[in-house]
């Protein structure tokens, strides 16, 4: 009833139209209004113009039971006499059609097209008066294209009528004039001079035939014309939806391929019939021509026209489907490795096939390659070809498919492995894979190419995240998608497409994109805090070079470091919204300073390679602020110990050897279990339970700051409500801090056997994993300098016992708390430092500035 109900909203004029429309139909507009959802609902083309008459007499019969069904109804309610008389008569009138079911097919079909064009009509009309339209463009566009087939199909309807009855009429003339040749009488005989005026007659409206099939030809060719115009631009859109598909973007609301391929198919086929009718044309020419013929000139320039529409949506309907994609990684296609297997598939979208003749596809590399130099060649391994036979053709579609495609590299100049030694390197020189394919059907014979876009060939893994970041510059900035010149001089990326883009890459591969506020974070990193352009631009050294901040990580290989850890160990609590992720310190002290004590929040690490870190907040007894950050955790943490595990079973020792889970609420205040709770509830395994006593990895760190420790530099300032540490200012991390292992190792020290464990604990690298970074108070004296152990052995005393503070402060839960006590003042904490239990994630270190 969609169709109805737009017509009833139109403005008066197109009203007018409708009203007319119906003034003149045995159909009756009262009738079309009440059993609307069941007329739009049948298909009346299929049975108006379908082969079959089974369908449409089917239809009809359904009609008529819904004619008398709707009249038992509004016989039980007075006030629908008027329409209970109109469908009783329009059930007689129909019964009373010579040709019932077709007649009534054909009249409803023409309707609901005639009302069709009225929609498109008024459309039209409030786009150019800039009123809102009433429906969206895209389906406004589909609905124009639908209606020119439609109309087309019905112009071809009369056309071939048309040529059957000039047929008809040839024969006549034919005949007559054989009769009229074999005549003997004399030239004065009243009957031969009837003859010849009967005979006249008959060409004189064998000419006038002729004229109008030619017209009605000629207006189809132009109709033709119009759609081929209609379809081209909205493959190009495709194309472009597909481009932009390959680097993220979501493909919602755009036009699907197998829509593309219905209306090219029903395109070529009307153009395939109307060559057919214009050669019938040709041979009916070459039986009967006479002086001013117009078939002679006129057909032939109908056929040239019909052809070169053929030949124009034929080469544009053959598509790459699917870009060349390696396996292992199809969320990064366009890149493909030498040796490694990829995929690649093309469509021809006008589905017509001979039914003897098969289609052989073959691939290629580089047919018109940049004259550069260095320019590398490939050739490919595995065989490039792929045959399509008619039933697959048939059944399946005009699809070639390749699967197994590998890449070489070509020898250069007889020193072995091919080399690159060009402007260009090896992820930034673009080669592009061509499919031709020879097509032949109805006597057009064609030789068709399509190209893909752009491809990056490298020869190792660890070149993939440079080559994506070229991937997604090129189908970003490019105007010209076969311009393999492109990083000769690359153009500089505005903001308003870089920024989305990037959403683009966690929204395809993690499932959520980037925020407003994210997307802030990430233009202040690129662009500094002042930038309040929309439109900065980046250039492509800045995007994959330049370390921000300096001496750190370039701003894209941070980036899909981030990407890499969020996939593989984050990607839950990334979709649920958990990790704020990209947020700087200055911005994360200003979120968390409001918030009460315990509130925490999780963001990625600036200056790690894929790190992310708990922050969290204590409001002191003097009103003063203290943020405290852990070092960050990598995907080396993380495969042993998820995220939640860490965050629910934290513990911080205070002065007293207390431990406490300092995080309390998720910014802004969500419980820590509740916002954690679904992702690290155990499983519990009876029989294990009964054999083993359960044990946990758990994360400790240490606020106490040893005696043993140099004094932190005097130059902080305090964190005050009302100003804020920059991060400029802020001290670096001391490289001392950490475990400190060398320098026992080169010492020679034992660390001890190593533990065995009734359950498999995975690896743990203790090296340089969480250490607290809190922003501390200054420090208002200086620690004197520590004097040597007296209780280490004589052999150890010569070591630097500053690196080794750790080891002072590396206690276990179980020495700590033995038995639920704390840890007795005698204990030596040096000692036994290096005696662990696995089943611990331990880690401790001295509360030391952020910097991360």
């Amino acid at each position: 009833m969609a169709q109805w109900e737009e017509l009833q909203n139109l403005d008066s004029p197109f009203q007018d139209q409708l009203h007319q429309l119906y003034t003149n139909s045995l159909l009756p507009v009262d009738i079309r209004q009440y059993l609307a959802v069941w007329i739009e609902d049948q298909n009346w083309q299929e049975a108006a113009m379908g082969s079959d008459d089974s369908k449409a007499d089917m239809l009809y019969f359904h009609f008529l039971d819904q004619l008398n069904y709707e009249c038992g109804r509004c016989s039980q309610d007075p006030e629908c006499l008027l329409l209970q008389h109109n469908l009783r008569k329009f059930c007689r009138d129909i019964q009373a059609l010579p040709q019932g079911p077709t007649q009534l097919a054909a009249m409803i079909f023409n309707l609901l097209l005639e009302e069709k064009r009225i929609l498109i009509q008024a459309q039209r009309t409030q786009l150019e008066q800039g009123e809102p339209a009433v429906e969206a463009a895209v389906e406004s566009q589909q609905h124009e294209i639908e209606s020119r087939i439609l109309e087309l199909r019905a112009m071809m309807e009369k056309l071939v009528k048309s040529m059957s009855q000039l047929k008809d009429q040839q024969d006549v003339f034919c005949f007559r004039y054989k009769i009229q040749s074999s005549a003997r009488t004399t030239s004065f005989d009243p009957h031969q001079t009837r003859q010849k005026q009967l005979l006249q007659e008959t060409l004189n409206e064998l000419d006038k035939r002729r004229k109008e099939v030619l017209d009605a030809s000629k207006a189809l060719v132009g109709r033709l014309t119009t759609l081929i115009d209609l379809l081209l631009p909205r493959l190009e859109e495709w194309k472009v939806q597909q481009q932009k598909a390959c680097i993220g973007a979501s493909l919602d609301g755009g036009l699907e391929l197998c829509q593309l391929e219905k209306w090219f198919t029903d395109g070529a086929k009307l153009l395939f019939h109307l060559r057919q009718l214009l050669k019938e044309l040709k041979g009916l020419s070459r039986l009967v021509s006479y002086q001013d013929d117009p078939l002679i000139k006129g057909v032939d320039l109908q056929e040239a026209q019909v052809t070169e529409l053929l030949q124009r949506l034929l080469h544009r309907a053959f598509v790459v489907e699917t870009q060349p994609c390696m396996p292992p990684t199809p969320h990064r296609p366009l890149i493909l490795r030498t040796g490694s297997k990829f995929t690649v598939r093309t469509r021809l979208l006008v589905r017509l096939q001979e039914g003897n003749e098969s289609l052989t596809a073959e691939v290629s590399v580089d047919r018109n390659p940049p004259q550069s130099q260095g320019f590398r060649k490939f050739n490919i391994l595995t065989s490039n070809q792929k045959t399509l036979t008619p039933e697959k053709g048939q059944s399946q579609g005009l699809i070639w498919d390749f699967g197994y495609l590998t890449l070489v590299e070509q020898r250069s100049g007889g020193s072995g492995k091919g080399s690159n030694k060009g402007l260009l390197g090896v992820t930034e020189e673009l080669h592009i894979i061509s499919i031709t394919v020879k097509y032949t059907y109805q006597g057009l014979k064609q030789e068709l190419k399509t190209d893909t876009l752009p491809v990056v060939i490298i020869s190792n893994m660890n070149q993939l995240s440079i080559a994506w970041a070229s991937v997604l510059w090129f189908n970003l900035l490019s105007t010209n998608p076969q311009n393999q010149q492109f990083f000769s001089s690359p153009p500089k990326a505005p903001w308003s497409l870089l920024g989305p883009a990037l959403s683009w890459q966690f929204f395809s591969y993690v499932g959520r994109g980037l925020d407003q506020d994210q997307l802030s974070m990430l233009k202040d990193k690129l662009f500094g805090k002042n930038c309040r352009n929309e439109n900065a631009l980046l250039s492509w050294a800045d995007f994959i070079k330049r370390e921000s901040p300096p001496g750190k990580l370039p701003f894209w290989t941070w980036l899909d470091k981030i990407l890499d850890l969020v996939h593989d160990h984050l990607k839950d609590l990334w979709i649920d919204g958990r990790i704020m992720g990209f947020v700087s310190r200055s911005q994360e002290r200003r979120l968390l300073k409001k918030t009460i004590s315990g509130t925490f929040l999780l963001r990625f690490s600036e200056t790690s390679e894929g790190g992310i870190t708990c922050s969290w907040v204590e409001h002191q007894d003097d009103d003063k602020v203290l943020i405290c950050s852990v070092q960050p955790f990598t995907k080396e943490v993380l495969q042993s110990l998820p995220l939640t595990k860490i965050i629910g079973h934290y513990q911080l020792l205070t002065e007293e050897n207390i431990p406490e889970n300092p995080l309390r609420f998720l910014y802004p205040r969500i419980p820590r279990d509740e916002a954690f709770g679904r992702y690290y509830e155990d499983k519990v395994n009876l029989q294990e339970r009964r054999k083993y006593l359960k044990h946990k990895l758990i994360v400790v760190s240490n606020r106490q700051v040893d005696e043993l420790q140099q004094p932190l530099e005097p130059n902080l300032e305090p964190e005050m409500e009302s100003s804020e540490l920059h991060p400029g200012l802020a001290p670096g991390q001391d490289p001392g801090l950490g475990l400190g292992l060398e320098p026992l190792l080169k010492a020679g020290l034992d660390l001890g056997p190593p533990l065995e464990l009734t359950q498999r604990v995975p690896k743990l690298n203790l090296g340089t994993e969480q250490m607290l970074d809190p922003i501390l108070e200054p420090i208002s004296q200086l620690v004197p300098e520590p004097e040597p152990e007296p209780d280490l052995p004589h052999d150890l005393r010569h070591l630097n016992i500053e690196e080794m503070e750790i080891f002072r402060n590396s206690m276990k839960i179980e020495e700590i708390m033995p038995n639920g006590d704390p840890l007795l003042a005698d204990q030596n904490a040096v000692d036994e430092a290096h005696v662990f239990y696995p089943s611990h994630f331990y880690t401790d270190g001295p509360l030391i500035p952020s910097d991360y």
